[in-house]
């Protein structure tokens, strides 16, 4: 009964945090959180927990998915990599899902830290600058 509350509680936490997040802060989350699915999923692969396995490797996959949407296509370079990079990591996730491969998970793992490590130090400044553009274009209210 306690875990259960935990998990209600983080998962209200969490809520609450991403309904005032601005949109950077809601990127860093999904980031981590993937990061998070991929390391539970390799510990369910050692258990051989296979369903818990399928569970979490779907639930990460979903998140690549979310971040392939919030790419702003029109700026072309950095994104369209992005976009093909996200990409290759959900077919190695379906590898690594499939094969029960742990290295392919170690592998997506290792691709994003260094994008998640890049977007943590984006400057405010940046930021401000990429909110003011997506206002004048009405993606933000």
């Amino acid at each position: 009964m306690y875990q259960r509350n935990i998990k209600a509680y983080k998962a209200t936490s969490l809520e609450a945090e991403l309904s005032v997040a601005d949109p950077h802060r809601v990127i860093q989350l999904l980031m981590q959180g993937f990061l998070e699915r991929l390391a539970k999923a390799k510990g369910a692969i050692e258990r051989k927990d296979y369903e818990q396995k399928s569970m979490l490797i779907s639930s990460a996959t979903a998140i690549l998915n979310g971040l392939q949407d919030s790419l702003d296509m029109e700026l072309g370079g950095i994104t369209n990599d992005l976009y093909g990079l996200y990409g290759y990591m959900k077919d190695r996730l379906l590898d690594a899902s499939v094969n029960m491969d742990i290295a392919a998970i170690d592998e997506v793992i290792g691709l994003m830290l260094p994008i998640k490590s890049a977007w943590d130090q984006v400057p405010e400044e940046e930021k401000q600058k990429a909110y003011a553009m997506r206002r004048e274009r009405g993606e933000l209210s």
